[in-house]
Formats: C-alpha cells, sequence, structure tokens
C-alpha cells in the first residue's frame, strides 16, 4: 500500500478500552507504518492527510461514525465501522471478529453503499442569504432551548404550507436517521439506502402528530415564531441558536456518506432485530415449546 493509501483509524477515546483496542489492531495487522490513528473528538486535526486515504476504519458506536462522516464525505472516502457502542446500526464488524475480517474491507473489491446526506441553510428574518451551511447524515432538528417551552414551528414542503407544528421539536430525518431520534419520536424505520426525507414532529400538542415521508428532491422549509430563542441541532453535535423568525431550509446534501459492505444490502433486516431486540415468530414458538 503506496502513501497515497493510508487507512485512517478514528476511534471514541471516552471508552475505556477505545485506545487500547486500536493499538491491538494496529499491531495484529501490522499496519505501523500503514496508518494514522486519531480520536473522533479531534478528527478536525487530520484534514491534512485525508488526500492521501482511501478507507477509514472507525472503531465505536453510531456516534463516533457521525463525527467521522461530516469530515470524510467531501473527500468520498468509505468508512468501516466496528461496533463498540451500545446500537451500531451504521457498523458492520464486531470487535472480535475485527482483525480475522478487516483485511478483506481494506484490500478486497467489496460493494460501497452510499447513504444520502442533509444540507441545512440558517437564514435570518431580514436577510436573503443564508448565514450558516451544516450537512447531517442523520437528522436536523429545531427545538426547544428549555425543556418546558413548546415551539411552533411553520413547516413548508416546495414551497406549500403543511403546518405548524405545536410541539417539543421538529426533525427532518434521512432514511439513515430513521432508526435514530426520529424513531424515538415515533417514526417509522426506513431502508437506510432510500433516498427521501422524513418530517417527524416530537411530541406534537397540535396539529399533524404522525411523520410525513417526501421526496429527495424536496425543499423543506421550517420556521420557529416564538418570541424566545429556538436551537438548531445537526445530527446531535452542533448546535445553533434560532431568533424567531430565522428560516432553516433543508434539502438533500451534494455529499453522499460512503461504507464498505461485505454483506448482502439485506443484512440491514438482521442488523434491525439485533440491534432492537425483536424475537422473530418462529424463535418465539421455540421458545414456548
Amino acid at each position: 500500500m503506496t502513501s497515497a493509501n493510508q487507512i485512517g483509524i478514528v476511534y471514541n477515546s471516552r471508552l475505556p478500552d477505545g485506545l487500547d483496542f486500536v493499538n491491538a489492531l494496529v499491531q495484529s495487522l501490522n499496519l505501523q507504518k500503514r496508518c494514522w490513528k486519531c480520536p473522533a473528538f479531534e478528527v478536525e486535526d487530520v484534514r491534512d492527510k485525508l488526500e492521501g486515504t482511501s478507507v477509514i476504519v472507525v472503531a465505536g458506536g453510531d456516534g463516533t461514525i457521525l463525527r467521522t462522516v461530516r469530515l470524510m464525505a467531501p473527500f468520498s472516502i468509505p468508512i468501516v465501522g466496528i461496533n463498540m457502542g451500545r446500537v451500531g446500526f451504521m457498523s458492520e464488524l464486531r470487535v472480535e471478529e475485527a482483525v480475522e475480517k478487516l483485511p478483506f474491507y481494506m484490500n478486497g473489491n467489496l460493494r460501497v453503499e452510499e447513504r444520502m446526506m442533509l444540507q441545512a441553510t440558517v437564514t435570518s428574518a431580514n436577510e436573503v442569504n443564508p448565514h450558516a451551511t451544516f450537512h447531517a447524515l442523520n437528522d436536523v432538528v429545531v427545538g426547544g432551548s428549555s425543556i418546558s417551552r413548546l415551539l411552533d414551528v411553520e413547516t413548508e414542503i416546495d414551497g406549500v404550507p403543511l403546518t405548524s407544528f405545536r410541539a417539543d421539536g421538529v426533525i427532518v430525518s434521512t432514511a439513515t436517521g430513521s432508526t435514530g431520534y426520529a424513531l424515538a419520536a415515533g417514526g417509522p424505520i426506513l431502508y437506510p439506502e432510500a433516498r427521501v426525507m422524513l418530517v417527524q414532529p416530537v411530541a406534537a400538542h397540535t396539529g399533524l402528530r404522525d411523520g410525513v415521508v417526501v421526496p429527495d428532491n424536496s425543499v423543506i422549509e421550517l420556521r420557529s415564531t416564538n418570541e424566545h430563542p429556538a436551537m438548531l441541532s445537526v445530527d446531535g453535535f452542533m448546535d445553533a441558536k434560532l431568533n424567531a423568525g430565522d428560516r432553516v431550509v433543508v434539502t438533500r446534501s451534494p455529499q453522499v456518506a460512503r461504507f464498505l459492505r461485505a454483506n448482502p444490502p439485506s443484512d440491514f433486516y438482521t442488523t434491525l432485530t439485533q440491534r432492537l431486540g425483536l424475537v422473530y415468530r418462529s424463535e418465539q414458538s421455540d421458545i414456548q415449546r
């Protein structure tokens, strides 16, 4: 592997055994001269190494992957996830099989799974051009700055008024994000490679209570009309204050998250049942016997 094909390893340094696992992995696979390592919270510091990186190994949970994707997506670098978290919908490898199987991901001709991302722009009430732009793999959320305060969020899709949600917040999610916050808010589970967006209210008190699935070419506009500030959250990490009348416009991002996959696309359903603790009916029958 040449210097133009380095392997990046990003890990969750908050896990007690995160760094020890990564060091053991590098030693077992003899990657000392072929890789760089970085904690997820310092991933911005490795931007200068990305041009020569061919694949990123992420050791952690889905949150670690979300932190990594923000930087890697513009460089079209595929990710291999090793699940060290509690859920791990986006990871394909387990810790105990990483040493055996990771070489196939680094050197094999595997399927590249492409997942749609979102772009959110923020424009002040009296301005024409946006003053901030964000990209998200999971979701964009307009929520209250205080737990006890409800929001009134006027929502338009393709310029057509949908409703004014009176709720704790409004989520715009990708299919990937449908198994995250949107699921906890009562939204549907979407196949992760589906090119759609989900508009899902959080604890709606009035108006539309169900989620709405729209095509990926839709333009979704959210506007909080409350006097007190709201908050914009992007993938649960980047927060920005929203003043009354600020417009958040969500569209499909030009960036795409890429994952290397050895398993077939249908493996998503196996992962779903395992991660959510679902029991297939035939297994229930066996248990009852």
